[in-house]
């Protein structure tokens, strides 16, 4: 299998899922963001985005379904849960979370505040900040009581929702966390797996906040 990488991008995911899981795999490190600064990997990707996953016919685009595959595909339910658990619901509906709810308004903060800084735009971005937080407070709930997301374990869920606290912190949002959420976050970094898919690829370097 093959997977087309940005350091600090959604990538991180999947790179970090097959780090978990001990599988074989090549990576292809891209600049950051490749659809400008990469131009040849519209041929392979027309999106422009990453990651970008390859496993015999299979071809994938989504960070959190690369993971769910990697686990059902190859029966790894040690970082996953089957249809047949009790909190299956549960952690479908984190592994979407993470990206339909904590995810989304980070884009429109990371383009407005560092990437595109247009003056006009920056109360978009500031109130997109806020909504950030605001989708946080399930997240902040659950880890009152819980050290993981599904199962009391480490699962793929928590790479999922992990990397958007992970994103969060490349943009110094981080310092506005409650206390058991940077406590998570520290925890499932602080994971061997993480150190060696984090350190694949130059760090994404922002420009400075607006």
């Amino acid at each position: 299998m093959k997977l087309w990488h940005c350091a600090g991008a959604r990538s991180l995911r999947p790179l970090w899922a097959m780090e978990e899981m001990g599988l074989e795999y090549d990576v292809e490190i891209l600049p950051f963001p490749p659809r400008i600064l990469q131009r040849d990997y519209l041929e392979v990707n027309a999106l422009g985005t990453v990651p970008y996953f390859v496993d015999g016919d299979t071809h994938m685009t989504e960070s959190s379904a690369i993971c769910q595959y990697l686990v059902d595909r190859y029966k790894r339910y040690e970082f996953g849960l089957q249809a047949d658990h009790p909190e299956y619901g549960a952690y479908l509906n984190w592994l979407h979370h993470a990206d339909a709810t904590l995810t989304f308004p980070q884009t429109i903060f990371l383009r407005y505040h560092y990437l595109e800084p247009v003056p006009e735009k920056q109360a978009v971005a500031d109130d997109y900040g806020k909504w950030f937080f605001a989708r946080l407070r399930r997240l902040d709930g659950h880890l009152e009581s819980n050290d993981y997301l599904v199962d009391g374990r480490f699962t793929i869920a928590d790479i999922a929702v992990g990397y958007a606290l992970i994103f969060a912190r490349s943009m110094q949002l981080h310092e506005q966390f409650k206390p058991q959420t940077l406590a998570y976050l520290e925890r499932i970094t602080a994971r061997p797996a993480f150190k060696r898919a984090d350190a694949q690829g130059e760090p994404m370097q922002l420009p400075a906040r607006s």
